[in-house]
This record gives C-alpha cells, sequence and structure tokens, in this order.
C-alpha cells in the first residue's frame, strides 16, 4: 500500500447519535452469534456524552457472545478503491446527509479472538451516489458531487486502468478523475478488535444497492509511511436494511437523488445471507432517522488468508453525464 500527500482532517464532535435513542428504548441486536440484548443506549445531555455511553453499550454487546462464526463472505473490491491511506476515524470531510457511526469488529473466525492492531479500511459514496476521486463520472443518474469541479491534474500514483477502458472489466480499476478524499478512511483496531467511523449514511447509483466497502489489512503495522508490510486478509461490503433506505430516501439530501434505486434482494452481489453476507445491525429512531443511525457487525476472518478483492467490479461502472475534458491547472 502507498502513502499520499492528501490533507488529513481532525475528527470534530459531530454528535451523531444526540437524542438518537429513547431512554426506555431496548434494541435487539441480532447476528450470526446469536441474540444479543442491548438496554441502556439512552439519550444523555450532552454530546459527548451521549457518544460515549450509546457506543458502550454496542461494544459491549458486540463482544458478549464467545460463539464462533463463519467466515464473512468475501466480495469484490470494485472500481472505485484508491488506497489512499487516510489514518482517521471521521471521514465526513464537507459531505452532508444522515450522520452514521460505523462500529466494526474484526476477529478470529477460528480462534474467535480480537484480530487486534489490524488495520480497517472503508470507502463509500455519497448521498448524491458519487465517490470522491470519480466525481466527474457522476452517479449514473446526472449527479454530481456538489460545488466546483476540482482543478489541476489526478494524483500521479492513481490506480492505473486496465484494458478495456474505465471501470475495467475483469476487476480493474476506473481511472480517478479527481484528487477528493472525502468517505475514504483507515485505522486499526484496537485491543478488542473494533475500529469506530464516523461517516453518513450512503446514497446509490445506477444498478447497486445502499453499500459501504471495506478492507481488513493484517501482518504489517502503521508507520511513518502508512500501513506497511502484511496483506489484505478481507475484502467486503456492508449493507443496509430496506426499511431504513427507504427512511433515509425521504429525507434531505438523499429525496434530491433521482437515480432509480436498486433493493438489497434486486443486488447481484448481496449474497443474501444476513450479517455474515454484510448486512449491517442498525439502531435509529424509526420516526427520525434523520437524528442519526448506528451501524454495527463483526467480520470473521482469516488472519493469515489473501483476499484483496481482485475481480469483476462491483458494478456497474457510473455513467458519465458528460464527457470529461482535461483539467485545467
Amino acid at each position: 500500500m502507498r502513502t499520499t500527500d492528501a490533507p488529513q482532517y481532525d475528527e470534530p464532535d459531530n454528535a451523531l447519535v444526540s437524542r438518537l435513542l429513547s431512554r426506555r428504548r431496548v434494541l435487539i441486536l441480532s447476528g450470526a452469534a446469536g441474540t444479543v440484548v442491548l438496554g441502556g443506549a439512552g439519550t444523555a445531555a450532552g454530546r459527548n456524552a451521549a457518544n460515549s455511553s450509546t457506543l458502550d453499550s454496542v461494544k459491549a454487546a458486540a463482544s458478549a457472545s464467545s460463539t464462533c462464526m463463519s467466515l464473512t463472505t468475501e466480495q469484490i473490491e470494485g472500481p472505485y478503491y484508491i488506497d489512499y491511506e487516510l489514518f482517521r476515524g471521521n471521514v465526513v470531510e464537507d459531505r452532508t446527509g444522515i450522520p452514521l457511526l460505523l462500529v466494526l469488529r474484526a476477529v478470529d473466525s477460528t480462534t474467535c479472538k480480537p484480530v487486534r492492531n489490524s488495520a480497517v479500511e472503508i470507502w463509500h459514496c455519497d448521498a448524491s451516489g458519487v465517490y470522491s476521486g470519480y466525481t466527474r463520472n457522476g452517479n449514473g443518474g446526472g449527479g454530481t458531487a456538489p460545488g466546483p469541479m476540482p482543478s489541476g491534474p489526478p494524483p500521479t500514483d492513481a490506480p492505473t486502468p486496465p484494458p478495456g477502458g474505465p471501470g475495467g472489466a475483469g476487476g480493474g480499476h476506473a481511472t480517478p478523475t479527481d484528487d477528493l478524499t472525502w468517505l475514504r478512511g483507515i485505522q486499526m483496531t484496537d485491543h478488542e478488535g473494533f475500529v469506530v467511523f464516523r461517516t453518513v449514511f450512503p446514497g446509490w447509483y445506477a444498478g447497486r444497492a445502499v453499500h459501504i466497502h471495506t478492507k481488513v489489512h493484517t501482518g504489517g503495522s502503521r508507520t511513518s509511511d502508512g500501513y506497511t508490510g502484511g496483506g489484505t486478509c478481507h475484502t467486503g461490503q456492508f449493507y443496509f436494511s430496506e426499511d431504513s433506505v427507504k427512511a433515509a430516501a425521504d429525507s434531505a439530501p438523499y429525496s434530491a437523488n433521482t437515480m432509480t434505486r436498486t433493493t438489497l434482494d434486486q443486488d447481484f452481489l448481496y449474497p443474501g445471507t444476513g450479517a455474515q453476507g454484510g448486512l449491517l445491525q442498525l439502531l435509529y429512531d424509526t420516526h427520525h432517522i434523520e437524528r442519526g443511525v448506528i451501524g454495527c457487525i463483526t467480520m470473521a476472518v482469516d488472519p493469515d488468508a489473501t483476499n484483496d478483492g481482485a475481480g469483476a467490479p462491483g458494478g456497474p461502472d457510473p455513467v458519465p453525464t458528460a464527457s470529461p475534458s482535461p483539467s485545467v491547472s
């Protein structure tokens, strides 16, 4: 993996779970390891207290069972991965949308123990269905990233497009069109195997259900040059329940996305196996999803395996809304 000179961002408190849950509400987390009752995830007066108490409850529920899990399904990387190695917990930058607190845990599928000091990476599109690094491509339905188009050439160390053109048949990358970095990040797992990302609920684009991409890197270490050594033991995707996506679609800015949405059942990549296939457990106020969502999942991986996600691209490429023109520096 390589490093980049892309700017780093601070991690302000975005009040992701402020007033998210009723104080008396008891939430049921059902996963491959059994059913866990999560109580006490209540509202707190201060934003920091709300974030801390709710997060602690979610982690406690995820850690409660010692039952081993089947390997989490390996999936394809897709054409929009860029290994920027942006070590940060808050990946939002200037994107708008429903706050999402993503709580991820990596465990060894054989020993059932946490995979400590591994690097977990995520990337996904924004509310309009656009990926950073590919804003000139739109979302397949005329969507473009808000704000002026970036100037200057694409990153000099961008992935090389494969034969066959942008998007790349056979698992290649699309050609990056800019050096933007929002909704991309990587973190090292703690002693319990957890990482937590602050992001926004993703939107959708042509041909795919709402999803988030992930990679788990093991055997290396974080250095001043980024993540060094080791390999990728897991490449997967996280999915959202249809009820949550419908609720989000009715609120701004998602309501402005006019692309026909692919449902979870229609998605050609989601294996339909619940948490093992990447389906997130979601906590949110069903009457006010705009207040924020917590998504959590435990990934059971083989730390010694190599699963880099090579293969066919992750769904149809967004169709450019106009022919890209060379950037002017």
